[in-house]
């Protein structure tokens, strides 16, 4: 059982051998508890890994989120929301995925921000791909969709509007195919 005083090495000591559902009861219990900074920010990171592993994204994302809200410093605040983004987006969780992309500009400078900008495009990008490769395509297309909304060029819409058509046939998605073509027309 984690208690409160315990070191970093301790915890990891104590989590050692254990099962992840133990770990994660054994972590969400001692987050509860009035723990320092460093204690807490290192828990919820730990339980954002366990999370991760069993493709719990969304738990995974809201602990990463979590330990932003303790990082004091502007780079680790932003790598923990972009890390929660990513793992939204892995979950389907689009609008949170914007919202936490969000939180990580705000803490950027301008520079920062086109890299934050690009690196979310790339992540909806590489998840379509891989629902692609999965045959997930209701998945991709929803993707596709959403990176139609975001600010790309015209050489990326293009390819993403050539993707989409493929999709939607194999999907038996006539509607949206000629709407798409027709929109390609005009």
């Amino acid at each position: 059982m984690l208690e409160k005083g315990m070191s970093k090495q301790d915890i990891e000591k104590e989590l050692k051998g254990k099962g992840e559902f133990v770990q994660i009861n054994y972590i969400e219990r001692f987050i509860k508890k009035d723990l320092p900074l460093e204690i807490k920010k290192f828990s919820y990171l730990k339980l954002a890994e366990i999370y991760e592993g069993k493709g719990m994204f969304s738990n995974a994302a809201k602990s990463f989120e979590s330990a932003a809200a303790l990082s004091i410093a502007f780079s680790e605040k932003i790598r923990n929301f972009m890390k929660a983004t990513e793992l939204y987006i892995k979950s389907g969780l689009f609008d949170t995925a914007d919202y936490s992309m969000k939180r990580a500009i705000a803490e950027a400078n301008s520079r920062e921000k086109r890299d934050i900008i690009l690196s979310v495009k790339n992540m909806y990008r590489n998840q379509a791909e891989a629902y692609e490769r999965e045959k997930r395509r209701n998945n991709a297309v929803r993707i596709y969709e959403k990176l139609l909304e975001m600010d790309i060029s015209e050489d990326e819409r293009r390819e993403i509007k050539k993707r989409l058509l493929g999709l939607y046939e194999k999907l038996g998605k006539l509607r949206e195919y000629y709407a798409l073509i027709r929109k390609q027309e005009s």
